[in-house]
């Protein structure tokens, strides 16, 4: 016999660690859930009864965590949906270089590859790092992915 049938997949990563399964009924607004291959925020849910012989289905309008994209899903109420396991993490800021923000770690050691967002929150941040204020910069990751959301000025 031939080892044709069998297939090993150890070399891939599936992201399991990255989500986690939650019944779609367990679901909540403001929660977490993954859309289309995306890390989404709950905004809207609505649960809706069917006919006869049909599943009661959850109708929900998520925005993805980065991108702000508005993105919706239909799925029976007892299927399970992933669930990004999504970090907030705050760093100071030290530099701006070459559209990255040079961030101070815990430890002391910097992290240097959180792009600096192409919003007005960049905006603000390039204009108040500029200006020469402290500034916590609020980082968010999931699923791999990381973006600045917020920031504040240091307290002094």
């Amino acid at each position: 016999m031939s080892d044709e049938h069998h297939e090993t997949f150890e070399g891939t990563d599936a992201g399991a660690s990255l989500t986690y399964p939650m019944q779609c009924s367990a679901l909540r607004k403001n929660g977490h859930v993954v859309i289309k291959g995306r890390p989404c925020k709950i905004v809207e849910m609505s649960t809706s009864k069917t006919g006869k012989h049909g599943h009661a289905k959850v109708h929900l309008v998520a925005i993805d965590i980065f991108t702000n994209k508005k993105l919706e899903d239909l799925s029976p109420s007892t299927h399970n949906m992933d669930v990004p396991n999504v970090t907030r993490r705050e760093y100071s800021l030290i530099n701006i270089e070459d559209g990255f923000l040079s961030l101070m770690l815990d430890d002391g050691s910097t992290k240097e590859d959180v792009k600096v967002p192409d919003n007005e929150i960049g905006e603000q941040i390039q204009s108040d790092f500029d200006e020469g204020k402290e500034l916590l910069v609020t980082v968010v990751s999931a699923m791999n992915e990381e973006h600045a959301l917020t920031f504040k000025e240091a307290p002094k």
